[in-house]
């Protein structure tokens, strides 16, 4: 390429990068609470994915990435997203009785037993975690054991304790989700690791509009109403051959 004499000639420029509005310790721990690794026993459940595999006809790739689609925008965007879009807020300026409010209105709505006893153990065992968090409050420990707190009410607590949006903090939550769901398919349909990501690739791609929509509900609007999933956990009781809790 001929130059002009006497002229410059400069460089496409480049983007610069520049400093995300989130501290990179609020990101982290929002990666952490998002974290398969996290102890609270998340990939011990299937939330009703191991019976519709024997029962419901999930049995490939396609079937499940509906399956999974379908509970993210019928069930989690409906109920857990929501009570944890306003859990947070709730954490942040210290309105205990709302959030008592909430915790019993998810104990009141897992349609049987082994929904309950996901979510009960689920956060008491984040609600341990928490115990050895520095930023952790003695008073709001004492609160959730108190009320036998929930999985959501109880990652809420642990999510409000960083500097993120209430948006990144249901990001974060169903993402964690997406990532047990696509593990618990990957073992019960069963499917292989790129199966796996292309599955988790999806449910990506339609987390920001269930969250959306989780933030828009009114306390009034929440709803638990999937009767096939609590007629296939009913099943998973007596499922002849199991891996998972529930």
């Amino acid at each position: 390429m001929r130059t002009v004499p006497g002229r410059v000639r400069r460089l496409p420029s480049r983007p610069r990068h520049t400093d995300s509005a989130l501290p990179a310790t609020s990101l982290l721990q929002l990666i952490w609470l998002a974290s398969p690794a996290l102890p609270v026993g998340g990939f011990s459940y299937s939330e009703g994915l191991e019976t519709a595999v024997e029962r419901a006809g999930v049995a490939t790739e396609s079937i499940a990435t509906q399956w999974l689609t379908d509970q993210l925008h019928l069930t989690l965007a409906r109920a857990e997203l929501a009570v944890l879009a306003k859990a947070v807020p709730a954490w942040r300026r210290g309105d205990l009785p709302h959030l008592q409010a909430l915790n019993d209105w998810v104990l009141q709505t897992r349609e049987t037993s082994e929904q309950r006893l996901q979510t009960e153990q689920m956060g008491r065992s984040l609600l341990e975690w928490l115990r050895n968090h520095p930023d952790s409050q003695p008073e709001q420990i004492v609160a959730c054991a108190q009320w036998h707190a929930t999985y959501p009410v109880v990652y809420a607590l642990a999510a409000s304790q960083t500097q993120a949006s209430l948006r990144d903090c249901l990001l974060a939550y169903a993402f964690g989700w997406a990532e047990n769901m696509m593990q618990a398919a990957l073992k019960s349909v069963p499917l292989g690791q790129s199966s796996g990501q292309r599955i988790l690739a999806q449910l990506a791609d339609k987390i920001p509009a269930a969250v959306a929509h989780a933030m828009s509900l009114m306390d009034s609007e929440r709803q638990a109403f999937s009767p096939m999933l609590a007629i296939l956990s009913s099943q998973h009781e007596t499922q002849y051959s199991r891996l998972f809790r529930s």
